[in-house]
């Protein structure tokens, strides 16, 4: 059976929660392979909206199993908190419909003060745009080695041996940050009080994934944020701290990359941004806020306006080849009805030189000045459209254009938010 990889082909938002939802309905896993709650997915199910951070979008389809992967770095407190909040939303959440995998590390409420610290110390122009939820500080214990993992909680003293390591680096960092030192003994209470919320829910998730696949079950594994927000592939340093792009789906769970039969990639119609960075499309003008306005462009995480413009095929391009994408998902094409005109990006202009791919150079690609195609855009509207026949001839042209700009077909066309509202193309699901 085929296991898909969704993963967000610009700087995240793209519509992932709505795309994931809609396939979970054929799958019989869904996996989470990065980040943390740092990111936010919204769904809309028969007008009821679902707003989840660090829990996978399978949850709220009933018979599905949903799992944490060990590539997501995980606040214990926060996801205790969301288990509750869409528990009152009807929603059934128990051990045998979601497993963390043990080797998960945990986001510590130390991380999230060091983040904030070291944002507010930030002089102007080196500003990250974090979220302040501790999500990058806890990647680099995990990377240091001085993470305290889902294991560790259920030993009291190899959770007290991975604290005092976490906090040797941790307090000399605060005291250069003129923070007070870490309560250590609040700390460890703390932990050991949550502790038995989450290791209720603490497995073996590689295993339960290789059980899975070997008994022919569909596994779709869902990323976060967007392939331009990569730590390695993003516009560094203005991403965030984890891989983003499908090849993590690997090793954030466990299986082998020949687990992958299909990664989707999740594009907006337009092109949109939320913090710091360069962004060579962004308008900053009414087209620009036509756009934020029509297409509702809010953080679900921070509520930060996003900022807007037209879409970008050269980074689109870009990312559908560091993740391997073998389809698109087009999303928020409706949010494009009534303009007259619509440009696409199709390359960059630098010192002169035409560029067919954004520089890896922060300076290089503040200076990258887009190179836009003008395209005759509709005034019916898309939005609901569920066959191409309910498509406008001129958005039929767009989707078309884009689809050769990017060198990738379009598997998956959404129109609103409804689930519902999707003409498919490719299943990707399909043997």
């Amino acid at each position: 059976m085929a296991n898909v990889v969704v993963v967000g082909a610009q700087w995240g938002d793209e519509g992932k929660g709505k795309i994931v939802d809609w396939l979970s309905e054929r799958a019989d896993v869904v996996a989470r392979f990065q980040g943390g709650h740092n990111a936010g997915h919204t769904l809309v199910i028969d007008g009821k909206v679902f707003k989840l951070n660090a829990l996978p979008s399978g949850v709220v389809r009933g018979g599905k199993l949903s799992v944490i992967g060990n590539g997501v770095v995980l606040d214990p407190w926060h996801l205790v908190k969301e288990i509750a909040t869409i528990r009152e939303q009807g929603v059934e959440i128990t051990p045998e419909t979601l497993m963390i995998a043990e080797n998960t590390p945990l986001i510590l409420p130390i991380h999230g003060e060091l983040d904030r610290a070291r944002e507010e110390a930030a002089s102007k122009g080196t500003k990250i745009g974090t979220t302040g939820r501790g999500i990058g500080p806890a990647y680099e214990d995990k990377v240091g080695r001085r993470s305290v993992r889902v294991a560790d909680l259920a030993d009291p003293a190899t959770l007290e041996t991975r604290v005092d390591r976490a906090l040797l680096h941790h307090d000399a960092l605060r005291r250069g940050l003129g923070l007070e030192p870490v309560d250590r003994a609040a700390l460890l209470a703390a932990l050991n009080e949550i502790a038995p919320q989450i290791l209720e829910y603490a497995g073996p998730v590689w295993k339960l994934l290789n059980e899975k696949r070997r008994a022919g079950k569909r596994i779709l594994f869902e990323g976060a944020q967007g392939a331009l927000l990569d730590i390695d592939f993003g516009t560094y340093p203005f991403v965030t701290s984890s891989n983003v792009i499908a090849g993590q789906a690997a090793t954030g769970t466990g299986i082998g990359p020949g687990a992958i039969d299909f990664v989707l990639g999740i594009v907006k119609a337009y092109t949109t941004r939320v913090g710091e960075g360069p962004f060579p499309t962004e308008l900053d003008d009414e087209d620009g806020n036509r756009l934020g306005t029509r297409g509702r462009e809010f953080g679900t995480v921070t509520g930060r306006k996003r900022r807007c413009g037209w879409f970008d095929a050269v980074l689109v391009r870009q990312t559908c080849v560091t993740s391997g994408v073998n389809g698109i998902s087009l999303t928020k094409l409706d949010v494009l009805d009534g303009f007259e005109t619509i440009k696409i990006c199709t390359g960059y202009e630098l010192d002169g030189e035409v560029l067919d791919h954004l520089p890896i150079a922060t300076e290089e690609q503040l200076r990258c000045k887009p190179i836009y195609e003008e395209m005759e855009g509709w005034s019916e509207s898309t939005e609901g459209a569920r066959s191409w026949n309910d498509l406008p001839g001129a958005a039929v042209k767009y989707v078309r254009r884009i689809e050769e700009l990017i060198g990738c077909p379009v598997a998956l066309l959404s129109t609103s938010p409804e689930r519902d509202d999707t003409i498919l193309v490719t299943d990707p699901f399909a043997d």
